[in-house]
């Protein structure tokens, strides 16, 4: 079996990368032959010399561009694609903790595509509720929420999926429309009438929500962490990197957030965790 790995690492976002290659080696279809297809601006990137990793020159635009041009980042490579099975894409900040084998691989009637769910209630559903967007959604639909971050399928059905995508997403933006979550909110309009195979949050489980009980298979490392500067160093939005300290203070804010009896007080706490 004959697997490709999109992998995108524009800017300071190329920190991850050597981790998460590492641990795809180690615990990602072990005994299946993997290709890494690796979007980038960097100068250089870990274990460029190795065949089954293809390095590909990409402007950062910045956002909210790196993310709403994904598809077509994947459509740009299509010739490259035709010979593989299987082809998923995993967001920059994920990495292997355990073993990922064959039952990520959707068959037939799965109509070819995989997607890893956030499991929540459906009422708390962050889908696009924009009428006048190609991915709106409206209340009370879907039984899913997919998250972005971990996508893949057969490569036909993949490069389908990116076509249709990438034109509603050109539709949108040509009556200035932006959907709420950007690829991720089109992706869940995309599977919303389709059988995809629903991976559960074991494999796209953010760092934070891992315990002993529940450690996880793919973890989403935390942007916001000191370790990588904060998501808007990461971003290029700023040279200013989190220090340790402020990163224990955002998480004592986040821990204090639901307590706080004053929504005024609840939203600044909010805003300091989420966008500093």
């Amino acid at each position: 079996m004959k697997i490709a790995v999109i992998y995108i690492a524009l800017g300071r976002y190329g920190v991850f990368w050597k981790d998460f290659y590492k641990s795809a080696e180690k615990f990602l279809l072990k005994g299946d032959c993997k290709h890494y297809f690796v979007f980038t601006d960097n100068q250089e990137i870990y274990a460029e010399g190795n065949p089954a990793v293809h390095k590909i020159y990409r402007e950062k635009k910045g956002w909210p561009y790196d993310t709403i041009e994904r598809f077509d980042m994947y459509l740009s490579i299509e010739k490259e694609l035709s010979g593989f099975d299987y082809v998923f894409f995993l967001n920059a900040n994920a990495v292997f903790v355990k073993s990922v084998g064959r039952e990520i691989l959707p068959g037939a009637e799965n109509d070819g595509l995989a997607g890893a769910v956030w499991s929540r209630p459906q009422e708390s559903f962050t889908y696009d509720r924009n009428p006048l967007s190609t991915a709106y959604i409206p209340l009370g639909e879907g039984q899913y929420y997919f998250r972005g971050g971990m996508n893949g399928g057969t490569v036909k059905a993949f490069l389908d999926m990116a076509r249709e995508l990438s034109q509603n997403i050109k539709k949108d933006w040509e009556t200035g429309i932006v959907a709420l979550w950007h690829d991720e909110s089109h992706l869940n309009k995309y599977f919303l009438n389709r059988k995809p195979l629903v991976l559960d949050d074991d494999y796209c489980m953010d760092a934070c929500r891992r315990t002993w009980r529940r450690p996880g298979k793919i973890l989403i490392r935390d942007k916001n962490s000191y370790k990588y500067g904060g998501c808007k160093y990461l971003r290029g939005e700023s040279d200013k990197k989190i220090t340790f300290g402020l990163a224990l203070l955002k998480s004592f804010a986040k821990a204090l957030c639901p307590l706080c009896p004053r929504k005024a007080w609840r939203k600044k706490l909010r805003d300091f965790y989420r966008d500093w």
